[in-house]
């Protein structure tokens, strides 16, 4: 079976929206890699005041990763008010849904708050403080 492993774009805050992830998650990330990393190339200069932006990052979670980038100013900008792809977690426990709801909550626009739904599934939907779109679902086993 394929894993999803979403990708966000950031417009230089990818490493506080990073490290407010692994605040609510946990772990530790994978890998992190500066533009001032890379080889120089003439075709694609890196401008000095934007060499600390991140080129990549990853943070583990379950069985798979989180992954983002900052887009450089010469790149143009992301939307950040746009309707971004949600990214949806189905949790294990209804302890874990709302852990990370509230987690992942804090300081953004609740859309639908966590609540039980007539089918005794769990759900809530909401953008987060960085304007990345969630969805978290809980469905207990028969």
């Amino acid at each position: 079976m394929a894993q999803i492993n979403p990708h966000i774009n950031f417009n230089g805050n990818a490493e506080e929206a990073f490290n407010f992830y692994k605040s609510v998650f946990g772990g530790e990330f994978t890998k992190i890699i500066r533009f001032k990393d890379l080889p120089s190339n003439p075709d694609f200069p890196i401008p000095a005041n934007e060499a600390n932006k991140l080129m990549h990052i990853a943070l583990p979670i379950g069985q798979g990763f989180l992954f983002a980038n900052d887009i450089l100013e010469m790149m143009g900008r992301v939307d950040e008010n746009e309707n971004r792809s949600k990214i949806a977690i189905t949790a294990e426990s209804i302890e874990e849904a709302l852990l990370l709801f509230n987690g992942l909550s804090k300081g953004g626009q609740v859309e639908i708050p966590m609540d039980e739904n007539p089918d005794g599934t769990y759900f809530a939907m909401f953008r987060d403080k960085f304007g990345i779109e969630w969805m978290i679902k809980f469905a207990p086993k028969e």
